[in-house]
């Protein structure tokens, strides 16, 4: 056996044990008819593509094949959520504290955190136009320069958004980078629509609404957000199900991560109202909910996974016709 056919065998744990054992030769032999004679491993590109096969056929085995799409419905909503979210902050951060106040800013602007919510209206309207990899890499980019900004508030000496405010943004972005390649028109422009929608909500409720929520950390305005973007997708989850299409439940499943951020504020309150009476929550309770979120959530997932291939796939009802199951 040669190091290169060594390599691509050891790619092939992606697949299940009796994939790897029906189809394992065939695969290899495919790939290694295929290589350059003096190659010694495969091309990154060869690894991902066993690696997609091997989690694709697992899913399957799983019963789980709408996962994929259920994601990238998440993805969707993820991304029409941060649009809204970014235009809404992109106005709160045009209104500048008066100067007696005392308040640093960053020019003519609240915060550094201007330069992540253009980003994410940028990859709002490249998902209009381009969607796939331009989409994807906008989408990394206004990510990094987001989960960026506390160290660059450090560095560089100037105010940045709440972490509850930019937390949730960055769960989001995370999510967002699922989004599909091939979505229809008017999916495509869901969060230029959720853009506006947010920008002109900031703009009506005024200096001292805005104030409030983004200095304060945005608690006023992330739970509604979080109970939308919850109660959109569960919506779509019984729609879906009536027409037998399990996605949106998946889609449901990959938002309580970003969904449990947004409400976070919430959920820290109950837990100091349980343990301590305190009529907020205090800073502590909110890190260790935060934390706590951020950890469960994506476990949340797999688990679902294990759970539906426990339970096993029901038997399909058999042809009208030839009475075979299919």
């Amino acid at each position: 056996m040669t190091e290169l056919e060594r390599r691509y065998r050891r790619l092939l744990w992606a697949y299940p044990a009796d994939y790897r054992r029906e189809r394992g030769d065939e695969i290899v032999g495919t790939y290694l008819d295929l290589a350059d004679p003096q190659r010694r491993r495969p091309s990154p590109a060869e690894a991902a593509d066993l690696v997609r096969g091997g989690l694709r056929q697992r899913l399957r085995a799983a019963g789980a094949n709408d996962l994929v799409p259920g994601v990238r419905l998440g993805a969707l909503l993820a991304l029409t959520t941060a649009a809204f979210l970014a235009a809404f902050w992109v106005f709160a951060e045009r209104h500048l504290p008066p100067a007696e106040w005392g308040v640093p800013v960053f020019g003519p602007f609240v915060s550094v955190g201007i330069v992540a919510w253009c980003g994410w209206l940028l990859a709002a309207l490249v998902a209009a136009v381009a969607p796939g990899r331009p989409t994807r890499a906008a989408i990394t980019v206004a990510l990094l320069v987001t989960a960026a900004l506390p160290a660059i508030s450090v560095v560089a000496g100037v105010p940045r958004p709440p972490l509850l405010v930019l937390v949730p943004q960055v769960a989001l972005g995370v999510l967002a980078l699922a989004i599909g390649d091939h979505l229809p028109a008017p999916a495509r422009t869901l969060p230029v629509a959720a853009a506006v929608a947010g920008g002109g909500l900031s703009y009506a409720m005024g200096f001292d609404a805005l104030w409030g929520a983004y200095r304060g950390g945005g608690e006023e305005l992330l739970p509604p957000t979080g109970t939308v973007l919850l109660t959109v997708a569960l919506l779509l989850a019984v729609g879906l199900g009536m027409r037998r299409d399990a996605s949106g439940g998946w889609a449901v499943v990959a938002l309580l991560t970003p969904v449990g951020l947004l409400n976070v504020h919430l959920l820290a309150g109950a837990v100091d109202g349980v343990v301590s009476a305190a009529p907020r929550p205090t800073y502590p309770t909110l890190v260790a909910t935060a934390i706590t979120v951020a950890l469960l959530g994506p476990a949340l997932l797999p688990a679902a996974v294990a759970l539906r291939r426990r339970l096993g796939t029901p038997p399909a009802a058999p042809c009208p016709t030839s009475g075979a199951r299919r």
